[in-house]
């Protein structure tokens, strides 16, 4: 198997890339990304692309892969709703539409969040723009699409979140987190888990499209 990742400088996409990188069943790893990771691995290729509204000038490079791992996203802090709009909707479904004209027989695994709304008339704004997207990526047909709402998230192999003040938690209450983890186990996962679940996913299928922290809990041990 061959899989996209997107994201992967971030916290969750580049946990999810460690995973698939070491996992025996997948043998090709494509990176999109605007910068370089730093990572060589025989299995990584990389594609450097500064302008994700649009995939077509790369489209030849996207055939012959199995599985995307849209990891790619922005906190919402300090941003309206038509920036956050692009950055979160637009540049998904730019590369979800992309894809599925090349190879509709495909997983597209897409990173949302715990409160996301599906019904997309919610109060919350990112709720509602990540609600939207959800939905319109189940509707593009591919043969699988699953949509990760993870809650809290604890980062492993050292990787650092991008967010400011999430690292500052992270790195200096570490602690609360295990704590919370030990009185919710659902509710919070890790990086490793979150790649683990997408890659068995992938192979094996799912009955639900939106998985919430104790689906992916669940599938990251299938």
């Amino acid at each position: 198997m061959k899989v996209i990742v997107t994201g992967a400088t971030g916290m969750v996409g580049k946990g999810v890339l460690l995973e698939c990188l070491d996992h025996a069943d997948i043998t090709g790893v494509l990176s999109i990304s605007r910068n370089p990771l730093g990572i060589n691995h025989p299995k990584l290729t990389e594609i450097i692309h500064k302008d994700f509204s649009e995939f077509a000038s790369i489209s030849d490079k996207l055939a012959g892969y199995d599985a995307c791992y849209a990891c790619m996203g922005v906190s919402a802090a300090g941003i309206d709703e038509s920036k956050y709009t692009k950055l979160t909707y637009d540049f998904t479904l730019a590369l979800a539409k992309e894809l599925i004209k090349i190879n509709p027989d495909f997983t597209f695994n897409y990173v949302s969040g715990q409160g996301t709304d599906s019904s997309e008339k919610g109060r919350s704004m990112w709720a509602r723009v990540k609600g939207k997207t959800e939905n319109d990526l189940l509707k593009l047909g591919f043969k699988q699409a699953f949509m990760f709402r993870p809650g809290g998230i604890i980062p492993k192999r050292d990787i650092q979140p991008s967010d400011k003040m999430y690292r500052f938690l992270i790195n200096n209450l570490k602690w609360l987190l295990k704590i919370l983890k030990g009185l919710f186990p659902n509710s919070i996962v890790d990086t490793t888990q979150i790649g683990q679940a997408m890659i068995n996913v992938t192979l094996k299928g799912y009955e639900k499209k939106v998985l919430k922290p104790a689906d992916i809990l669940t599938l990251a041990e299938y």
